[in-house]
């Protein structure tokens, strides 16, 4: 094992990391917006919408040769976390 090598990418991953980490900071924001044009809590989950969403990124990740079982799994846990976040935020007006 090249430690050096391993280090270098190591380093790279948590370039991207940051990355990510900024852009979840501002889909957050996004999510707290909507969260506020919400009348009802029943209006938090949208299943045809969540169906369409993990169709496109599987087909996406097919076409940039990336496994679909990583990408579906990512999209999956994170629509479902912005789920949780909303219900234990929603507010009745």
């Amino acid at each position: 094992m090249d430690k050096k090598k391993l280090k270098i990418a190591r380093d790279k991953i948590d370039h991207l990391d940051k990355s990510i980490f900024n852009l979840i900071k501002k889909r957050t924001k996004i999510v707290k917006y909507m969260l506020n044009l919400k009348q009802f809590k029943n209006q938090i989950i949208d299943q045809k919408r969540i169906k369409i969403i993990l169709k496109d990124i599987r087909k996406k990740s097919i076409q940039h040769s990336i496994d679909p079982k990583i990408t579906t799994r990512i999209w999956r846990a994170m629509i479902w976390s912005y789920i949780d976040f909303q219900k234990r935020n929603f507010k009745k007006k």
